[in-house]
């Protein structure tokens, strides 16, 4: 008998999360698709997405393996390249990159070519605030006329910047970042053609100054409808879970007040429960440390996770639940139950869950309404 837990990928829900991503905004929309499109599959998630602008990705290889997959919308590399070998890819495959330190640009400009065609379009990444990836306004000016002098670059270079607390909207750090990026552009003469980009869905839903005035949106986990905002769930913004996680009852028991429950005694039951085990667990990819109380449905009705979670099996109070049997439908995360509320009792985010979850796990994707 196979095992019953699987991952549903919607991708009606997924094209609804775009099209509310294009209704916030006049800018063009480039999909971020990395680490496998959050855990729901790159390749399937570009193909239901064909209608988007361009999309993004983190690495050379995931690049290489969107065009291989027939994708020809443009593709850009968040995290540019970082050797010759890997400039070479970028002209094979036609992919753009974000240009965010020296030694790339010392890369570009010992790259001698003739072929003016095989000049690659850059994206020059000002560091605005989040001081992890770019250039700071002290050394972007300098930087750009590299680009601009350089050879191997397709004129002309676009700019971006990415926000750190754009998911805060009591933050003010949204709009210092916002001023600085707008005070290095002052500086640097970009052409009337260059695009420019800020927003990632935070900034896209909660900050429209970040997009208002650009040319290009970078929304991610709102795709994948997960809310990328504190304290506002993803139905404040009429997004769709894409993902959701199932599995199945497969055992029951009754214990006494007093027993125990799983690995080191972390659960001792206050009164007689009635248990259920589920066919889940960190193997694949449910959260180890989501905590007792966390929320699972059997039935379409919610009842607490007790104990530590395993590695293949986690333990739920079923006390009150009528009529559930083995073989029963499990679903740890979806459309009645948000990732985000998962994410929560576990000490995590949305992101890590969607990305966590295993090769094990089998995925089937639907165009379900």
């Amino acid at each position: 008998m196979s095992r019953g837990t699987c991952a549903e990928i919607n991708l009606s829900a997924l094209k609804h999360n775009l099209d509310i991503a294009r209704s916030n905004t006049q800018a063009k929309v480039m999909a971020v698709i990395k680490a496998n499109a959050y855990g729901h599959g790159m390749v399937e998630v570009a193909r239901a997405l064909a209608s988007c602008d361009g999309f993004a990705v983190a690495t050379i290889n995931e690049g290489m393996d969107l065009r291989e997959s027939g994708v020809y919308q443009p593709i850009l590399i968040l995290e540019g390249f970082n050797c010759r070998d890997d400039l070479r890819m970028v002209y094979a495959y036609d992919l753009q990159c974000v240009i965010h330190s020296e030694h790339q640009i010392e890369i570009l400009e010992k790259n001698k070519t003739a072929d003016r065609s095989k000049n690659i379009k850059v994206w020059l990444k000002i560091d605005s605030g989040m001081h992890r990836l770019g250039f700071s306004l002290k050394e972007v000016q300098a930087m750009f006329q590299r680009l601009n002098d350089c050879n191997s670059v397709q004129q002309p270079v676009h700019v971006m910047t990415h926000l750190a607390c754009a998911d805060d909207k009591n933050s003010t750090y949204t709009t210092e970042q916002l001023s600085i990026f707008n005070d290095s552009l002052s500086t640097l003469a970009v052409d009337a053609s260059a695009n420019i980009s800020i927003a990632n869905s935070a900034g896209l839903l909660a900050w429209p100054e970040a997009h208002q005035n650009t040319h290009w949106v970078r929304p991610g986990i709102m795709l994948y409808g997960s809310s990328p905002i504190i304290d506002n769930n993803a139905e404040k913004y009429k997004l769709q879970a894409v993902m959701t996680l199932k599995s199945e009852v497969i055992a029951i028991h009754n214990f006494n007040k007093g027993d125990s429950i799983g690995y080191g005694q972390s659960y001792v039951c206050d009164q007689d429960t009635r248990v259920a085990t589920i066919a889940i667990g960190y193997g694949d990819g449910y959260p180890r440390h989501a905590q007792t109380g966390t929320p699972v449905l059997i039935n379409n009705k919610q009842y607490p996770l007790i104990g530590r979670v395993s590695m293949d099996m986690i333990t739920v109070d079923v006390s009150k639940g009528k009529d559930i049997n083995i073989g029963d439908e499990v679903v740890l995360w979806g459309e009645e139950l948000s990732a985000d509320v998962i994410a929560e009792h576990a000490n995590t985010i949305s992101y890590a869950l969607f990305c966590g979850v295993t090769q094990r796990v089998p995925y089937t994707y639907s165009h379900a309404n």
